[in-house]
């Protein structure tokens, strides 16, 4: 619900901000960045579609998937063209022949769903000979576990989605503007973040004026409170995943929200 709401938070084009241009390089290596044109990219997970139109912008023949109506926000951004496509589908059982991608790009997901090594076996299953899968997971933190946003994470995210909308909007209300009061201090902000449940970027984005502030925390911690799976893993355990899955050439590293990782199927 929350990216029809806000389909347009998250792109770049809207914001004014390469966010989204800069995680995605990262996360592709520059190689696979400077060679996106032409390439068969599915996109799993696509929500309102801040990476199709950062893959679409780069020449990318991109499939963009979501399990749920999010595809309809991303149908309104970005039509379809002979160069996108939309599916309404679940990633653990994909509506396509195994081995046709160039890229499998899936960014923001595994770590929501209930078994992340399945799921990267299923999204491994699509990348042809010579192709690339990239994904990211959260991992393994202190902060993760000394918040008091797993204890409202567990009351909101059984509510309907309308009622929790709302209950996030009152918590963005409420503590935002502490966030934003406190945003010089890095030591004030660390004990506010024990415990405010808000995500806000006023010290990441702070070229971002008052509104696109308040749309991304709002955005980003309803998103945050109403993941039903919210897994973690090492970058270790990652890399140990795919290699099992005869993946070759894995970068793992630790940044952005966890790992990021990217790995080839043989030719």
């Amino acid at each position: 619900m929350q990216w029809k709401r806000y389909h347009l938070t998250q792109l770049d084009s809207y914001s004014g901000l390469p966010i989204t241009q800069d995680r995605i390089r990262r996360c592709l290596g520059e190689q696979l960045w400077q060679n996106l044109a032409g390439k068969h990219v599915v996109e799993c997970g696509c929500g309102a579609g801040r990476f199709t139109e950062i893959l679409l912008q780069r020449g990318a023949l991109v499939t963009s998937l979501d399990l749920s109506e999010a595809v309809e926000a991303n149908q309104q951004n970005f039509p379809q063209t002979h160069t996108h496509r939309i599916a309404q589908a679940d990633i653990l059982q994909l509506p396509f022949q195994p081995g046709q991608f160039d890229v499998v790009f899936c960014l923001g997901v595994v770590q929501h769903t209930p078994r992340p090594e399945t799921t990267i076996a299923a999204l491994s299953e699509q990348v042809k000979p010579g192709g690339t899968l990239v994904i990211d997971h959260y991992t393994y933190n202190l902060s993760e576990f000394t918040k008091t946003a797993g204890i409202i994470r567990f009351l909101l995210k059984s509510l309907p989605p309308e009622e929790g909308l709302r209950w996030t909007e009152r918590l963005v209300d409420v503590f935002l503007p502490l966030h934003k009061n406190m945003r010089h201090s890095r030591a004030a902000q660390m004990i506010l973040s024990r415990i405010s449940p808000v995500l806000c970027y006023y010290q990441a984005y702070p070229q971002l004026n008052d509104k696109m502030q308040y749309q991304f925390a709002l955005l980003d911690t309803h998103d945050s409170l109403t993941c039903w799976y919210r897994r973690f893993r090492t970058r270790t355990q990652i890399e140990r995943t795919m290699k099992s899955l005869g993946l070759e050439d894995v970068v793992c590293q630790y940044g952005g929200n966890g790992v990021e990782a990217r790995s080839r199927r043989p030719s």
